[in-house]
C-alpha cells in the first residue's frame, strides 16, 4: 500500500515476530520540500499501526533564543506579587514614588508641535536637519572647530543602539578585519551589536573587583597591545555597568596611548547631562579627543537625559580630518541606514530640536536634568549611609559614592545577586549592577539589608 506522509513523524508498533520493510519512492521530492510527491511503500508481514503527521514546519531547526539579560529582569519583576519588590534592572528614571517620569519640557515641546500642526511626512535618510545641527553642537560645543570647519558627519539614528549599529556597519565595510576593543565589563548589548555586524572584538581590562574601582594600568596596557588602528570603544561618562569613570588626568593618558598607537576612539555617550547634571562636564572626554585633532566616532542617545526611551532618538557622529572626508562618510552612513530602516522617526527629533534649539526651553531642560541627577545622587548617598550604619564589620562602602550616574556596581557575584532576587525580591542584573534611578529614599534601608545579607551570607 502507499501513503503520503511525513517521514519525520512516522511511528510504528511491530509485533516481535512481524517483519516490516520501508522504502522511499521519491526521496528527491522530500528534499525539495514537495510533500505531495513523497510516497512510502510499506510491505508488512504482521500487524502494523502507523501515525502520520503532515505540515512539519520548515523552521523546526530554529532554536529558542535566550532571554535578554536586562529586559528579562523586568518580565520577572512583573510576575512577582510581593509588595516589597524592587526593579533595579533596567536603566530608566523613576520618581521618588517609583513612577515613570515625562519631563515637563518634553510636554511643552510636544504641545508646541501640536499647535504648529506639523505633518508626518518622511524625513530624509540622514534625519531632521535641525536635530542634527543642535545635537552636534550639544556634544562638541557650538563654537568647536570641528563644526565650523564642517568636519563632522552627523546622521540621526535609532537612539544609541541604532547609532552604534550604523557605526559597526561602517567599520565592517571600510575597515575590514579591524578590531573593536570594548571594556570588561560593558553594556550587555555592545557585544550583540558587533557580532551582528560581523565586526571582531576583544576586551580591555576596566573593572578591578579587588578595589571595586578602575583597573587603569590594565586598561592602558591592553590598549597599547591592541593591533594598530583598532577602534577603542569608550563610555563618554557614567560607565555602564560600573559607574566608574576615569579622572581628567587619566583621560589625558588614555588619549595619549590611543594617539601613539594610531587607534580610533569610538565613544558611546548615553548620559550627557544626566550623569553630573552638567552637559559640558559630561561631554568633556569627547571634547578632549576632538581638541587633539583626532578622528573619532561618537554615538549619542536622548533616552536618559530627555526621558525619550520609546522615541528611539539618537545620532552617530564621525569627526573627520577634512570636510570632504566628512561628506563622503555621511554618504555611506546614509547608504547603510537606507538598507536598515530607510529613514528615522520624526517625533523624537522634533522634541530634541525644539528643546535644545530654544533658549528658554533649553534652560528648563537643564533644570530638570539637574533635578533628576540630584535625586539619583541623593539616593546614592542614602544607600551608602544605610550600609555604613547597618554593617558593623568596618567594610569600606565608599565606592558607592565614588561611582557616578544611574548605576552602581555593588560588587556582588551571581550567587549573591540571585539571593537578592530570590529572598529579597530585588531584581537586578546578575553581574551585580543596580539602577539607582529605580530606587527611592524610602527603600534605601531595605536595599541595604538585602545587600548586607547577600554579601555576608552567600558565598
Amino acid at each position: 500500500m502507499a501513503s503520503t506522509i511525513s517521514p519525520t513523524s512516522l511511528s510504528m508498533q511491530i509485533p516481535s515476530k512481524g517483519k516490516t520493510k520501508l522504502s522511499i519512492c521519491d526521496s528527491n521530492a522530500f528534499l525539495k520540500g514537495d510533500k505531495k510527491n513523497v510516497h512510502f511503500k510499506l510491505q508488512s508481514f504482521g500487524r502494523v499501526s502507523m501515525v502520520a503527521a503532515v505540515n512539519v514546519s520548515r523552521f523546526e531547526g530554529v532554536s529558542m533564543a535566550p532571554p535578554d539579560p536586562i529586559l528579562g529582569v523586568s518580565e520577572a519583576y512583573k510576575a512577582d506579587t510581593d509588595e516589597k519588590k524592587l526593579n533595579l534592572g533596567v536603566g530608566a528614571y523613576r520618581t521618588e514614588e517609583l513612577s515613570p517620569y515625562v519631563l515637563e519640557v518634553v510636554k511643552k515641546a510636544e504641545n508646541l508641535m501640536l499647535e504648529r500642526g506639523e505633518n508626518k511626512e518622511y524625513l530624509p535618510i540622514e534625519g531632521l536637519a535641525a536635530f542634527n545641527k543642535v545635537t552636534a553642537e550639544l556634544l562638541f560645543g557650538a563654537g568647536n572647530p570641528v563644526i565650523s570647519e564642517q568636519r563632522v558627519a552627523t546622521v540621526q539614528s535609532l537612539s544609541g543602539t541604532g547609532s552604534l549599529r550604523l557605526a559597526a556597519g561602517l567599520i565592517e565595510r571600510y575597515f575590514p578585519g579591524a578590531k573593536v576593543l570594548i571594556s570588561s565589563p560593558t553594556w550587555g548589548n555592545h557585544k550583540n551589536i558587533f557580532n551582528d555586524a560581523r565586526v571582531p572584538w576583544s576586551e580591555y581590562r576596566y573593572y578591578d573587583p579587588k578595589t571595586v574601582g578602575l583597573d587603569f594600568e590594565g586598561m592602558i596596557s591592553d590598549i597599547k597591545e591592541a593591533p594598530e588602528g583598532s577602534f577603542i570603544l569608550l563610555h563618554g561618562c557614567a560607565h555602564n555597568p560600573t559607574g566608574i569613570d576615569p579622572t581628567p588626568a587619566q583621560w589625558e593618558k588614555i588619549a595619549d596611548v590611543i594617539q601613539e598607537k594610531n587607534h580610533v576612539p569610538f565613544f558611546d555617550v548615553a548620559y550627557q547631562g544626566f550623569a553630573s547634571g552638567s552637559l559640558d562636564e559630561d561631554a568633556s572626554s569627547v571634547r578632549l579627543f576632538a581638541a587633539r585633532g583626532m578622528e573619532l566616532l561618537v554615538a549619542q542617545s536622548y533616552s536618559k537625559n530627555l526621558g525619550l526611551y520609546a522615541e528611539r532618538i539618537g545620532a552617530i557622529n564621525v569627526v573627520c580630518s577634512s570636510s570632504d572626508a566628512a561628506t563622503r562618510v555621511k554618504s555611506q552612513l546614509k547608504r547603510l541606514a537606507r538598507a536598515m530602516y530607510s529613514n528615522p522617526p520624526i517625533h523624537g527629533a522634533r522634541i530634541v530640536a525644539n528643546v535644545v534649539g530654544d533658549a528658554e526651553m533649553f534652560g528648563e531642560w537643564k533644570e530638570e536634568m539637574e533635578m533628576m541627577a540630584g535625586r539619583i545622587k541623593s539616593v546614592r548617598q542614602k544607600l551608602y549611609d544605610s550600609l555604613v550604619s547597618k554593617d558593623k564589620s568596618g567594610k569600606d562602602w565608599s565606592y558607592i559614592l565614588q561611582q557616578i550616574g544611574m548605576f552602581s556596581f555593588t560588587g556582588l557575584n551571581k550567587a549573591q545577586s540571585d539571593n537578592m532576587t530570590d529572598k529579597w525580591h530585588v531584581y537586578m542584573t546578575k553581574d551585580g549592577r543596580i539602577s539607582l534611578a529605580g530606587l527611592s529614599s524610602a527603600k534605601c534601608e531595605y536595599l541595604a539589608d538585602a545587600i548586607i545579607d547577600s554579601y555576608y551570607n552567600v558565598s
